[in-house]
């Protein structure tokens, strides 16, 4: 199971039935990108939760800024690996790619600043 595929489809599905909270499995590549989303200001707030040996992670999307547009660009079937200088920025600018680099799980403007390329994983905006 794609666990990306998962995470973008409950935000959006989530979003669209006008609710805001969203109840995940836990994993380190979920986290980093629902970090991402929040340091953006998609996401308002992000917790932790364990229950019964098994992690959980509850996000509330912000109201004031939903994401009207989530698409994954590098799914299981099909990776798509790009240099620095290829890195696209959606909207002009104005919407967010996230990137999985060496470094970790970045924003498309922080790969390009730090010189890394990597696998675009989703565009958000």
């Amino acid at each position: 199971m794609d666990q990306i595929a998962d995470l973008l489809t409950r935000i959006k599905n989530t979003s669209m039935a006008g609710r805001y909270e969203i109840n995940i499995s836990h994993s380190k590549v979920k986290e980093a990108i629902l970090t991402i989303l929040k340091n953006e200001g998609f996401i308002t707030t992000i917790e932790m939760k364990e229950e019964e040996g098994k992690k959980s992670i509850i996000a509330v999307i912000s109201q004031s800024k939903t994401p009207s547009h989530l698409k994954q660009l590098s799914k299981p079937g099909r990776r798509v690996y790009v240099k620095n200088q290829e890195i696209p920025a959606p909207l002009r600018g104005l919407g967010t790619v996230i990137v999985s680099t060496s470094t970790g799980i970045v924003t498309g403007k922080i790969a390009k600043k730090s010189g890394l390329g990597g696998e675009l994983i989703c565009e958000v905006w």
